[in-house]
């Protein structure tokens, strides 16, 4: 099949690239490079079925393609907060111009929603039927919700014109190729660990995350694309739960870094918990995470320390 994955230059975009290559498929990778990075994808320019398009979502796009994989917006506060407007234009326009084109190639369209669409969530885990609590006017709502209005398009589109879709909400994710200036827990402690420098945990750090490996992730997005039960909204993470103080002991404990921990003021509207229900998933794709927390770390690790010497 020839597929299009936007934002594909970004850390999960370039793990599915790689995965679909690998699989026999054409790849059409589209992106800003705003968090995308060119050291991602550099090892796939050179194959024949890989396509690299400079490309923003926000303004329109015609490609002929079997089906699309909706992955481009900034997804760490650091750069979704970066310019806010921006980052719900890329949520809402990159849904219609994606939609709009499955629409006219009667393309599968599937879009990366997130776990942010359940805010600061009363419901512990979340399911999928859960609506969520989430702060319209406030300093994260530009991603939470873009991309709560991108699944609205979705299923309007779905409804009204009888797009093919399917829609994921991803639940905290880590590994290679994140990006070491993102803001995100994971790679903040790595680097930090790795630099010596004082680990950062807001509040006393008994909020908690639930980690899922990318590798688990790309596997659960393939197995929901390829599939005619369920359209979703499904969530895909690993309900294994960790508090934030507990990561920063496992990071400093597999870098023998002698890094301290010391504590900051929470951000405002940051969640107190997070982890996923996701017995839809076993259920329907017959996944689950099989990687952890503690194994993932090791190659997360083993990037952050080959990138940090290399700069």
């Amino acid at each position: 099949m020839r597929i299009l994955i936007t934002g594909g230059a970004g850390f999960l975009g370039s793990h599915l690239s790689e995965r679909l290559l690998n699989e026999g498929h054409e790849i059409i990778c589209l992106d800003n490079f705003f968090t995308g990075r060119k050291r991602n994808i550099k090892h796939l320019l050179e194959h024949p079925d890989f396509e690299m398009l400079r490309h923003d979502v926000i303004d329109p796009f015609k490609v002929e393609v079997d089906q699309i994989y909706n992955l481009a917006c900034p997804a760490s506060p650091v750069h979704y907060q970066y310019n806010a407007i921006k980052t719900i234009k890329t949520s809402v326009m990159g849904a219609i111009h994606c939609l709009g084109l499955a629409k006219r190639t009667r393309a599968r369209v599937f879009q990366a929603s997130t776990s942010e669409v359940y805010g600061d969530p009363d419901v512990h885990p979340q399911p999928e039927s859960y609506w969520g609590k989430v702060n319209p006017i406030g300093i994260r709502s530009c991603y939470d919700e873009g991309k709560r209005c991108a699944e609205t398009l979705f299923m309007d589109y779905h409804r009204q014109n009888g797009v093919d879709i399917r829609i994921v909400r991803i639940f905290n994710t880590y590994g290679p190729r994140m990006c070491p200036d993102d803001g995100r827990v994971v790679s903040n402690f790595i680097v930090q660990a790795l630099r010596g420098e004082d680990i950062t945990v807001y509040g006393e750090g008994q909020q908690t995350r639930s980690f899922c490996y990318c590798d688990d992730l790309i596997e659960g997005f393939v197995r929901l694309m390829n599939q005619d039960e369920a359209i979703g909204p499904m969530n895909i993470g690993n309900p294994g739960e960790f508090t934030i103080l507990e990561l920063a002991e496992k990071v400093i404990a597999q870098t023998g870094s002698k890094s301290k921990i010391i504590h900051e003021a929470l951000p405002a509207d940051d969640p107190q918990q997070r982890q996923p229900d996701i017995t839809e998933a076993r259920k329907v794709l017959g996944w689950e995470p099989t990687v952890s927390l503690d194994e993932g770390l090791k190659p997360t690790i083993a990037y952050f320390d080959k990138l940090l010497s290399e700069s």
